[in-house]
């Protein structure tokens, strides 16, 4: 049977769930490369707004599993150095009860508790939780592959065959690729965009939720600047931000937090999240012995559940 043990990987992507899939497969003595069309930065990942909690992702049970053990990675990389771009950060989800929301990650969440009147208006949950920065974090992780052995190559695929050509053991973590790649008409944009400015001093992050609406709003804080957000827009391609919902953006997150009207503005992002109704985390032995993994379909949860899932397909390449 074909193993990834000490054999040859082609991992397909060089997205969050790319880069770390090729990180623990090299480290687990694989001879990794990743093929991918454009370089980590100017993946969907380089825009995330990367709070660790498992946001619209399924299977829920699998997919709070996969956080829990990515959480334990975090911790432990906050705690390494700045370098990683992984810090631990308090803040409070809005419209979230700790018996409702939260019971599977209490035990793994010192102090969890309900926010406060002063720290929130609504009802809501205070917590310290991995923020990540995700453009420190990818090259971070680029470089630990590179260390590890792997190589990347900038190559446009358009047929997994092609990469099935040129290796035993083929992990498919092509993200929105998918769709075509695969091809699976179940992969589909979730447009999110995203409003950087400068910080005048938040240093908590918060998610706030109207229902009503039909908004998520969030602040967070990065050592260099505060990200804005943000749209849930399905179905939508467009990588064009839209000045009108960037400036509905400003004028929420103002209402949260007053000292951010009229910040300098410094960028505007937007990415295209690659969601499924439940992500695809299965093993494919081909017709000629050959092992197609695949590790696609994450949604806005992609850092979140991005180490559980790494280490899944580690066993699933190797079985």
């Amino acid at each position: 049977m074909t193993s990834a043990r000490n054999g040859d990987v082609i991992v397909v992507g060089s997205g969050v769930i790319g880069l770390t899939t090729a990180v623990v497969l090299a480290e687990n003595g694989g001879r990794v490369r990743i093929w991918t069309r454009e370089p980590a930065e100017g993946t969907t990942s380089a825009v995330a707004g990367a709070l660790w909690w498992p946001y619209s992702v399924a299977p829920q049970e699998l997919a709070r599993a996969w956080a829990l053990r990515s959480l334990s990675v975090y911790e432990e990389l906050a705690a390494r150095s700045d370098e990683t771009g992984v810090r631990m950060v308090e803040g409070v989800l809005g419209e979230a009860r700790l018996d409702e929301h939260a019971p599977w990650a209490a035990a793994r969440l010192p102090g969890l508790r309900a926010s406060t009147p002063e720290e929130y208006a609504g009802s809501g949950l205070w917590a310290r939780l991995p923020l990540i920065d995700m453009p420190v974090h990818l090259r971070w992780l680029r470089e630990r592959f590179l260390r590890a052995g792997g190589t990347v190559e900038v190559r446009a695929v358009t047929d997994l065959a092609e990469a099935e050509a040129h290796a035993p053991v083929v992990v498919n973590c092509a993200g929105l690729g998918a769709r075509e790649l695969v091809p699976d008409p179940a992969v589909r944009p979730v447009r999110g965009q995203l409003v950087i400015v400068e910080n005048p001093g938040v240093r908590t992050w918060l998610v706030s939720t109207d229902a009503g609406a039909g908004t998520t709003t969030y602040l967070f804080p990065q050592p260099d600047r505060l990200v804005l957000g943000g749209t849930t827009d399905e179905g939508k391609w467009s990588l064009t931000p839209d000045p009108e919902v960037a400036a509905r953006i400003v004028e929420r997150c103002a209402v949260l937090r007053p000292e951010v009207a009229g910040v300098r503005v410094l960028q505007h992002r937007v990415g295209l999240r690659p969601a499924r109704p439940v992500v695809r985390l299965e093993r494919e032995v081909r017709a000629g012995g050959g092992v197609l993994v695949h590790n696609y379909g994450h949604g806005g949860a992609g850092v979140t559940v991005a180490w559980g899932c790494a280490l899944a397909v580690a066993g699933l390449a190797s079985g």
